[in-house]
Formats: structure tokens, C-alpha cells, sequence
């Protein structure tokens, strides 16, 4: 019902449509007999399993409660969510969602935690190369499955740097940066996130070289997370990481004070 793609997916979804096959056949039930089960049709169970698409979050559910597999399918959600992402921004994912804390400093654009799903899609319009819609919905979807990171239990003390040039990019036109500029506020509300804006008119700061992520994990360790076109790279030597992590402390301190940045985002809201 489908040619496979197997050797052009990968791992994570070589793997699943693997187990969904074996456990389908344990079963004694066709592609079309499964699909009843779960109210596909059988063309998608095909697709799924010759991975010609990827499996969504509902798809798995589905194959889960049909096949009765006592948690075997349906622990394939968090490695095939990580498909979503960039390569190079699959094991930062992994580490945000787990994290102590997460603090981090961006310069051109507005933190992807704290954009909303309009900012997130105008940002994928202006990629180069194109990427097709399909493609679009599931990175943006997988960008607004980040923010379960907010509400997490045991909370994640969260602090946000952003360049006040970032914010004055008009990503998207009016419309999408006053709602842009209205959920930062909101966000800013959060108990257990500080913000804090870079104004324009401090000419020089301690992150001149670039944007950061200070992930603090479970095990209370501190790790820096660097990326910039397409790159990135995990920093864990002691030596490096306390210089990083300094320049973010000094960096809050020249930063505009949480009420202060509040005040300036809502006035770039007035601006429109």
C-alpha cells in the first residue's frame, strides 16, 4: 500500500513503524483492521509503518488503546516529538524540558519560549530555503509544545534576556507583534520566569559576543547551549561554563529590571 522510506527516516521513526508492525501482526490484524480499530484508514497505518509520514501524537494514542500495549506505543511520543526539531536542537529540547532552571539571552528575535504560534509561523516564512506548510505546522506545533516547560511539575525557575533591537523587528507586521508584545507582558507575570530587555541605548554589555542558554539540569549541573545558522554547540567544560554563566550574571545587571522592561515592551505596543 505504500513504497518504504525507511532508509531515508529516521531512527526514532524506523524504529516505532518497526514495533507497530510486530505488534500489529501479534495481533492477527491487517493495516485495514487496525485502522478500523482506530478510526484511520488503513492507507495510514501503511503510510506509518512504511514510514512514508510521520506518526502524530494522536495517531499513537490510537495504536496504543487498540493494540492494548501497555505503554510500548505510546512511549514513542517523546523521541518521535524530538523529530520535529532541527538536529542540531534535539538534545537542547531534551535538556530545556528537564531543567532546573534556563536562562538565556537573545539578540535578533524573541525567545522561541516566548513566542506566540502568529510570531513562530511569520519566522518560517522568511526561511531560506522554503520549507513547505506541512513542514511549517509541525515545527511551529513543536515549538509551542516547549512551553509545557512553564507549568511543569517541580517548576523551572526561568530568566529571559532580550535585545530591545529583537523586539522592534516587525516579524510578521503590526498585527502579530502587538499580540507578540501582549503575551510577553502576560509572560512576564509568571511567578517563576524574570524578563528583562537589552535597551538599545546601552552601548555596550558582557554578551556582545553572541546569544546564550545557561541550562541548570537535574543533577545541578550547569551547561551553556551556544547556536547560531543552522550549528550549535553544548558547552561542559567547567572553565568555559563559568565564564559563560558570568557574563549572563553580569549581563542581568545591565539589563533594564523586570518592571522596567514591562514598561518598554508595552510602550512598543503603543508605538503600533
Amino acid at each position: 500500500m505504500g513504497q518504504p522510506r525507511k532508509n531515508s527516516s529516521s531512527p526514532a521513526a524506523q524504529y516505532f513503524a518497526e514495533v507497530l508492525r510486530v505488534l500489529r501482526t501479534k495481533a492477527g490484524l491487517s493495516q485495514n483492521e487496525l485502522g478500523e480499530r482506530m478510526a484511520y484508514s488503513g492507507a495510514a497505518v501503511s503510510a506509518v509503518e512504511t514510514c512514508a509520514k510521520p506518526a502524530t501524537d494522536e495517531f499513537i494514542e490510537a495504536a496504543e488503546k487498540a493494540l492494548e500495549a501497555g505503554g510500548l506505543v505510546s512511549a514513542a511520543s517523546r523521541y518521535l516529538r524530538l523529530e520535529r526539531y532541527p538536529a542540531h536542537f534535539q538534545g537542547m529540547v531534551q535538556l530545556e524540558q528537564d531543567a532546573l532552571s534556563v536562562s538565556s539571552y537573545s539578540v535578533q528575535l524573541v525567545h522561541g519560549l516566548l513566542q506566540t504560534e502568529s510570531y513562530a509561523h511569520a519566522l518560517y516564512d522568511h526561511a531560506v530555503p522554503p520549507i513547505d506548510p506541512e513542514e511549517t505546522e509541525e515545527h511551529v506545533a513543536a515549538r509551542m509544545e516547549r512551553k509545557a516547560l512553564f507549568d511543569r511539575k517541580p517548576v523551572a525557575m526561568i530568566s529571559m534576556v532580550l535585545e530591545e533591537a529583537g523586539l522592534r523587528r516587525m516579524i510578521g507586521g503590526s498585527s502579530v507583534m502587538r499580540r507578540q508584545y501582549e503575551y510577553l507582558v502576560e509572560c512576564a507575570a509568571r511567578p517563576n520566569l524574570a524578563l528583562q530587555v537589552m535597551p538599545m541605548s546601552r552601548a555596550g554589555h558582557a554578551c556582545l559576543a553572541g546569544p546564550m542558554t545557561v541550562i541548570e539540569t537535574p543533577e545541578e549541573t550547569t551547561l551553556v547551549y551556544l547556536e547560531g545558522q543552522g550549528n550549535s554547540h553544548l558547552v561542559s567544560r567547567p572553565d568555559e561554563v563559568g565564564v559563560l554563566a558570568r557574563r549572563y550574571a553580569m549581563i542581568r545587571t545591565q539589563a533594564l529590571d523586570p518592571e522596567e522592561s514591562v514598561n518598554l515592551i508595552e510602550q512598543l505596543a503603543g508605538e503600533l
